[in-house]
């Protein structure tokens, strides 16, 4: 998968340090990322055409997919996200500013964007789990759906490569309901109060997305966090009328 990034923050970032995010995140796809979930892709510059992106046309896509570096946020963005348009062709932005207010470098965000546009290309994906628990209420074991997010559960963790902080991601043990000996369940693996990251878990910071069939009248998708931080990167984005929970809400299973 040959992913395409466009600049589009008007100098804000220049093309070398966007290059030097970009090779620190093709190498984190191929040396750490590939080795567990079995596909990878390679991020590869390209020119802006216009003045900002279009989401519907992607006339930069020399590609599979592409990927834009934008200095604004829209009323259909957040930190970042990834999605599909009216061609079906994959596509994610990043949004340096709400980055910004998020406390998170660009190049975490960069990170996190490039790894779930490769893992979920057209943000349709729910895999069978428990319902997480929420401040919304007790944990049910009810099955609900949940998004198939790299990196949402662990938003707040990071580690650098080549001086070049890139996010943190879950392995595929993550999405299995039993936990297995010896296994896995984000790359990382740090622990928290003496424990690492359980199966359909949150880390704290983080947050998770997931679709209710129970909600009445036809389901809704829905999201869970940790604590007060990861409620705060949610409540941060919808403020602003952005996320993944407003991308997934206009879309039914």
């Amino acid at each position: 998968m040959i992913i395409s990034v466009v600049n589009f923050t008007n100098g804000r970032i220049e093309d070398s340090d966007v290059l030097k995010a970009m090779r620190a995140i093709n190498r984190q796809i191929e040396g750490d990322f590939a080795p567990h979930w079995s596909f990878g892709a390679t991020l590869r510059l390209e020119g802006p055409i216009g003045k900002r992106p279009k989401k519907m046309s992607l006339p930069e896509m020399r590609g599979d997919a592409v990927l834009y570096l934008w200095d604004r946020v829209d009323v259909s963005g957040a930190a970042g996200y990834h999605d599909a348009n009216h061609r079906g062709i994959p596509y994610g932005v990043v949004y340096v500013d709400l980055a910004s207010a998020l406390d998170e470098p660009w190049t975490v965000t960069f990170s996190h964007e490039a790894l779930e546009l490769l893992g979920d290309p057209q943000a349709n994906l729910l895999v069978q789990g428990p319902r997480p628990r929420s401040v919304e209420g007790p944990r049910r074991r009810d099955t609900v759906y949940h998004w198939f997010e790299m990196c949402d559960a662990v938003q707040e963790e990071r580690y650098t490569i080549d001086g070049v902080e890139v996010a943190n991601f879950v392995l595929p043990l993550y999405f299995t309901r039993d936990e297995q000996e010896g296994g896995r369940n984000d790359f990382l693996g740090t622990r928290h109060n003496g424990k690492t990251l359980t199966s359909f878990g949150i880390n704290p910071g983080g947050y998770v997305g997931f679709f209710d069939p129970r909600i009445p009248p036809h389901g809704r998708h829905t999201e869970a966090w940790s604590d007060d931080r990861g409620k705060a990167r949610l409540l941060t984005k919808r403020r602003r009328r952005s996320g993944r929970g407003s991308l997934r809400s206009r879309r039914r299973p």
